[in-house]
């Protein structure tokens, strides 16, 4: 069984840039893909950026693309999310996920492809 803690959200002025972190422990975290989610207050919880399991492939949304970079680094049990330009209609509870199948092939979009969550980091990005 996987545990994710993400870390790093906070308050930001618009324009500025956060990093986010999420720590694995308690599975082969390199043989999984890792995806980022979010939920703003009153709204569905929507995907946000994903990573392959071996780093290769990376997917974003379109409201954050070359805006927002998820990264991995393996030997570290780590996936971030570095957010810069960001923008009040970023704020979020911001969820990093660990992919339920063994080296998916291509990366997911589909929150029902993750099988673990963390509890979440809020970011809260100012006018």
């Amino acid at each position: 069984q996987v545990q994710l803690v993400e870390s790093g959200g906070g308050l930001v002025q618009a324009g500025g840039s956060l990093r986010l972190s999420c720590a694995a422990s308690g599975r082969t975290f390199s043989t999984y893909g890792m995806g980022w989610f979010r939920q703003a207050p009153d709204k569905e919880r929507e995907f946000v950026a994903a990573i392959s399991w071996d780093g290769r492939t990376t997917h974003y949304t379109a409201s954050v693309k070359g805006r927002f970079t998820i990264s991995r680094d393996n030997a570290e049990n780590t996936v971030y999310l570095q957010m810069n330009s960001l923008k009040p209609e970023d704020t979020a509870v911001y969820y990093c996920a660990a992919d339920g199948s063994y080296q998916r092939p291509y990366t997911s979009t589909f929150s029902g492809h993750y099988a673990t969550w963390g509890q979440g980091t809020q970011v809260t990005v100012s006018l």
